[in-house]
């Protein structure tokens, strides 16, 4: 097991399995990836795994709104609200 180190250098409070990968990037990407890691003090490795978490929190959260906008408000074979309301309004 790799221990993984958090965004700010110090190490995980678990141990995590870990996968090394390669990834090419352009030269102008690993230049701010360099600065960023430099000003922030932590590893560029580091901020990778940040950047990946946060897709992948991004990823789940999309999920799940599009879960609840499918299960939840107007029923598919009816009318909107307010056009059902003013049709049985018209009514009077």
């Amino acid at each position: 097991m790799t221990e993984i180190g958090d965004v700010d250098g110090a190490a995980s409070r678990a141990n995590i399995s870990a996968m090394r990968i390669s990834v090419d990037i352009p030269n102008d990407q690993f230049a701010v990836l360099t600065r960023l890691a430099e000003r922030d003090g932590v590893s560029r490795a580091a901020l990778i795994r940040q950047a990946i978490a946060d897709l992948l929190a991004s990823e789940k959260r999309d999920a799940l709104r599009d879960a609840l906008t499918a299960a939840f408000g107007i029923r598919p074979d009816m009318e909107d609200g307010v056009a059902y309301q003013v049709r049985l309004r018209s009514e009077w």
